[in-house]
């Protein structure tokens, strides 16, 4: 008995009566029930960020049980945004006034006031007030009290909450702590997730980028494992490029391995190789940490065929140049004297009869003389820098075109050009000069093959012919010898820009990427048939005239 009367005396402060105490107790018992519902509201708001879940929803969870507790109808959120008071969310919706994005004006407003003051404010409204403009809103929602709590991180204000009831209450020191308490970490929560959704961004940002660069770039371990790649590499190689070996996808000896010499020099590595009938320029750079130590390797990957294919275009295309430089001033100076040779050559021919030894003479100067006015003009006709203006034709005329200006040099080395060309073959329609072009790079190759043959006849054959394939009409141009022949596997490199199996200084590895561009640009393709030790066929496949 003594102990309860000393329990209600502690629970009281006075002697109290049985009625006291379970008054007391009731009393004590609600206001920890409150306390509780606070902390489980700011727990709750934690816990809120920390999954995917709505400024929305986050308020209606709050509000719900705020209302245990505090007499709140109405709780709205506006957020500093570039200088400027913006209206973000309101719960419940139907008590909206402004539409959400509303911007709050800086003029007679409490919300203003909050944040330049950095205080809350609790004001209960009179009808008919009009000393701020919010006061207009409140009436009309019917809100007769109001606690406006300034949202604050890193000692500036990033907000302000509105807390409003339908009825003037009063709130004592323990209920302003709570709601101080409450917005302190809600304001720690939205600038977390400000900085969240920063970080999301930027990631976002990034990987966009990175999937969008037009060059294929990797991401590779030491080991030389693909820990990420983008889209154009995706695109390029058509399969899951994930865990995969980069040297073996690159076709990359691995003791040349990049990543090898990366990790000796620990420096970037540039290099030029050659995947899929491509030309590629990789180029590789480390990955440190923030010790500076290596722990991976980042890879571009460009294709530059195109661009090659272009530059070697582009070189061709200046020494035709100047060669027809060349060749005009040559024509010139050689024109005049060689008219002067063929002139009097005919006089003398009418002086003396067929059978004179003489007239036999004669008639050799006149036909070395009309012979050398033919090169002449084949060279004017081939190295004629005009625009490259499509036309009918006939490839059988870029044969003999292009036979005018070497043949003889070809037959001098002991080589025989047997022709087989079909005479009603059709016409095409494209460029004489560019499939000349075609042509004499295709000869000098075989020309170039036989050199270096020991055997007692070296024979070239051009041959025309019409084919159909595949319901198409063809007109095809094969130059056959029986020349040394190509490995099997250079076969799929030899018209990548700047290779060549030729000895230094016999060749630049552009005459067969320029010829297959060419092809290309006319419609058509180059083919080649090839047998190590036995010869050579290179098949020019070009579209007939429709």
């Amino acid at each position: 008995m003594n102990d309860r009367q000393q329990l209600i005396s502690l629970l009281t402060g006075v002697q109290s009566s049985k009625k006291s105490y379970y008054t007391e107790l009731k009393k004590m018992v609600t206001e920890l029930k409150k306390k509780n519902m606070q902390l489980e509201i700011i727990n709750d708001i934690t816990k809120s960020f920390n999954i995917d879940i709505s400024m929305d929803e986050m308020l209606k969870n709050s509000m719900d049980k705020l209302k245990t507790i505090f007499p709140v109808e109405r709780i709205s959120l506006s957020l500093c945004e570039n200088h400027k008071l913006v209206l973000t969310n309101v719960y419940p919706a139907h008590s909206l006034y402004f539409p959400i994005g509303f911007v709050l004006p800086k003029e007679r407003s409490l919300y203003w006031k909050v944040v330049q003051s950095l205080e809350k404010i609790f004001y209960q409204i009179e009808e008919d007030e009009d000393l701020y403009v919010e006061a207009a809103v409140y009436n009309a929602l019917g809100v007769r009290s109001v606690l406006l709590i300034p949202l604050i991180s890193k000692g500036k204000v990033i907000g302000v909450l509105s807390i409003g009831s339908k009825e003037k209450v009063v709130y004592d020191e323990d209920d302003l702590s709570f709601f101080q308490q409450f917005c302190d970490q809600l304001a720690v929560c939205i600038e977390n997730v400000r900085l969240y959704n920063e970080v999301l961004t930027s990631k976002k940002e990034w990987e966009e980028t990175f999937r969008a660069v037009s060059e294929m770039i990797f991401l590779v371990d030491l080991e030389g494992n693909i820990l990420r790649y983008n889209d154009a590499a995706n695109e390029f190689f058509q399969v899951d490029l994930y865990k995969k070996d980069i040297c073996k996808l690159l076709s990359i000896n691995p003791k040349e391995s990049p990543i090898v010499e990366i990790l000796e020099t620990k420096k970037s590595v540039h290099r030029r190789i050659h995947i899929q009938q491509r030309v590629c320029e990789l180029r590789s750079y480390p990955v440190l940490n923030e010790k500076q130590n290596m722990y991976a390797v980042i890879m571009y990957l460009n294709d530059i065929t195109e661009k090659l294919q272009i530059e070697a275009q582009l070189v061709q295309s200046g020494k035709l140049a100047a060669i027809g430089e060349m060749a005009a001033g040559i024509a010139h100076e050689l024109n005049n004297p060689l008219t002067a040779i063929l002139g009097n050559a005919q006089l003398l021919l009418r002086s003396f009869s067929k059978d004179d030894r003489i007239y036999k003479l004669l008639f050799d100067i006149y036909s070395c003389g009309k012979r050398c006015k033919t090169i002449i003009q084949n060279l004017l006709t081939f190295s004629r820098q005009d625009e490259y203006r499509f036309e009918d034709c006939s490839i059988n005329d870029a044969v003999e075109q292009v036979l005018g200006l070497i043949g003889d040099q070809i037959c001098k080395q002991n080589i025989s050009i047997q022709k087989r060309l079909d005479a009603s073959i059709e016409l095409i329609e494209g460029n004489l000069q560019q499939i000349s072009q075609v042509i004499l790079n295709l000869l000098i190759n075989a020309k170039d093959a036989l050199e270096e043959m020991d055997i007692p006849e070296k024979i070239i054959v051009i041959e025309t012919k019409s084919i159909v394939e595949a319901g198409e009409h063809w007109v095809v141009l094969s130059v056959r010898d029986n020349g040394k022949g190509i490995e099997e596997q250079h076969l799929q490199e030899i018209f990548n820009p700047f290779f060549t199996t030729k000895r230094p200084g016999k060749g630049t590895g552009l005459g067969l990427s320029v010829s297959l561009g060419i092809a290309e640009a006319h419609g058509g393709t180059i083919e080649v048939v090839s047998e190590l030790g036995k010869g050579s066929e290179f098949i020019l496949k070009l579209p007939k005239k429709k």
